[in-house]
């Protein structure tokens, strides 16, 4: 199968946005949120900046710092990675020499476990010259900075996009930076933490009381892009359990399946992933449990009929 992507289906997408979402709190959307076009956060207050997330490329990375020099005035001192995957910590290098990179403890061993993999299955994205730059301050549950006058709230509740989800509460805003844990528009992605964690966690996230959500892709929301994400991993729970009872492989399933009404998600192919987490679960496997990612990506592929397009 030649999973090439055509110069159409890989022309770059358009450069980020900045969208104030509270005093001093801004969130950096890139659209339309598909593979590694992801967002992040910018908070400033006080001659102080903060960083939520970086970005898939150098150019992409530098982008986003010009982008939060021009509203806090200074580059950022901080820069939190929500969780390890390369759209959202390459870009790293780019600000390493002037932020404390913060994450939590298990982000770290990920990030230099996982090097520069990323670029393996997207050899033709102009990468830039990433090198691998780890969060040097790690937490286990819960860290607070302080951002001038804005208290921004660390909290890791569990696997759930992965085994190492940081989520960024500043509670005297109502804003959360959820990180992949909750995408909006797109299509949740939970192959290497867990489908019934992500439902736990989502359930707490929710009791937050968020009136903003800023979401790891997608466009900025309010809580009712929870209900889509439940809806869909219970969904995917279903049709686990239909397909272990019909004695179907997760490949066979996605193939008959209809999509209805999360047909107009981005990035319907992770559903075969996905349905392979849910069929570990149903048969015993503890949430993060790691499963055989390159194996479950060959199948998503397929799937799909080729490679997803990644336009970073």
């Amino acid at each position: 199968m030649d999973t090439r992507q055509t110069p159409q289906q890989n022309r770059l997408a358009p450069p980020g946005r900045i969208e104030e979402v509270a005093a001093g709190v801004f969130g950096y959307i890139q659209p339309d949120g598909g593979w590694c076009l992801n967002n992040a956060g910018i908070i400033t207050s006080g001659g102080r900046s903060a960083l939520i997330d970086s970005a898939a490329t150098v150019a992409r990375a530098r982008a986003l710092r010009d982008s939060a020099v021009a509203v806090a005035g200074r580059a950022p001192q901080w820069l939190v990675n929500t969780h390890f995957h390369g759209d959202h910590t390459f870009g790293n290098c780019v600000f390493a020499d002037e932020a404390v990179i913060i994450a939590h403890e298990r982000t770290r061993e990920e990030v230099l476990a996982a090097g520069l993999h990323l670029q393996g299955l997207w050899p033709e994205v102009a990468w830039g010259e990433v090198t691998v730059a780890a969060p040097s301050v790690t937490f286990r549950d819960q860290l607070t900075l302080h951002v001038g006058d804005i208290r921004a709230e660390l909290r890791y509740y569990g696997p759930a996009h992965t085994t190492n989800d940081t989520v960024v509460w500043l509670p005297d805003s109502s804003v959360l930076f959820t990180g992949d844990l909750v995408m909006a528009g797109v299509t949740p992605f939970c192959p290497m933490g867990s489908v019934s964690g992500s439902l736990e966690v989502i359930e707490q996230l929710r009791a937050l009381g968020a009136r903003t959500v800023v979401t790891g892709h997608g466009p900025v929301a309010g809580p009712e892009v929870f209900d889509v994400s439940v809806d869909y991993l219970r969904w995917v729970q279903q049709l686990a359990a239909d397909g272990i009872a019909a004695g179907l492989t997760p490949l066979q399933v996605a193939a008959e399946t209809e999509l209805g009404r999360f047909a107009d998600l981005l990035d319907s192919e992770r559903l075969v992933p996905n349905l392979h987490r849910a069929y570990a679960e149903a048969q015993g496997a503890a949430p993060g449990d790691p499963l055989d990612i390159g194996a479950l990506f060959g199948e998503m592929i397929e799937h799909h009929g080729g490679l997803p397009r990644c336009r970073a």
